[in-house]
């Protein structure tokens, strides 16, 4: 990934609005030249931390840094605010995905791309604790990240009840889950929350969804890889919405 280093070439990209995946700041570092950096970054929801000096030099690959690194977004991030903007009343139903601490490239890409795939609006994701809009995750997707709106959020537990506000319904994959995901009602506007690697949903996340639903598996190794489980539930709110559809569809005229 693309990587920026020292206080001036950092600023010049805050200045430009240059899409920017996150800010490190060498912890114990002062001035006003840092803080402005720090403000510009906030001001713009690009995320900033804070680690040991001998991280930053790792991290920079060297030690002139000045004690800032940027890393340049594949893609620009948009806002919870955009994804949820009304849709047209006669197209599908919204459609969105929910991360809640992916943090493994690959796997965001993997979502991305069946996510746009699926004819989902957009992928939510974490500022914290959650991979990037990096150029691995550009390369996973196989160029989906370039068409389909990432937004990341400072608090998932909030973004869901936003969502709820605005007609959303949240399902949640838990493989404890006793309803399948077949039986969850994807027909209507709905965000498909997905946990991270090994962890599944944090509590917090897990009580803000409306249902929670498992995929049934056989054999000695139950859990699915995240990318592969949202496929799955994905397209079965495709073929949900599809029998809809063709419901809808008029009858064929008859001479």
């Amino acid at each position: 990934m693309n990587r920026l280093t020292g206080i001036h070439s950092v600023r010049e990209a805050l200045e430009a609005n240059r899409p920017l995946d996150s800010l490190i700041v060498a912890r114990g570092s002062h001035g006003n030249r840092i803080e402005e950096l720090v403000r510009l970054a906030r001001q713009q929801g690009i995320p900033v931390r804070f680690e040991e000096r001998i991280q930053l030099d790792r991290t920079a690959g060297t030690r002139e840094h000045q004690g800032v690194v940027a890393f340049v977004a594949a893609s620009p991030s948009a806002s919870l605010e955009d994804l949820l903007k009304p849709r047209d009343p006669h197209g599908a139903p919204g459609l969105l995905v929910l991360l809640d601490g992916v943090e493994d490239p690959q796997n965001l890409g993997a979502i991305v791309r069946t996510s746009l795939a699926a004819g989902a609006q957009g992928v939510v994701i974490p500022e914290r604790r959650a991979a990037g809009l990096t150029e691995t995750v550009a390369r996973a997707s196989a160029g989906a990240l370039a068409h389909l709106p990432v937004a990341r959020v400072t608090n998932l537990s909030r973004a869901m009840e936003e969502m709820k506000e605005a007609g959303y319904w949240l399902v949640g994959l838990d493989e404890r889950a006793e309803k399948r995901h077949t039986e969850a009602d994807f027909k209507v506007p709905v965000g498909i929350v997905l946990g991270g690697e090994g962890k599944g949903l944090h509590a917090l996340v897990r009580e803000r969804c409306d249902f929670l639903v498992s995929i049934p598996t056989t054999g000695p190794v139950r859990a699915l890889n995240v990318s592969v489980a949202a496929g799955i539930v994905l397209f079965e709110a495709v073929r949900q919405r599809a029998e809809t559809a063709s419901q809808s569809m008029p009858p064929p005229h008859k001479e």
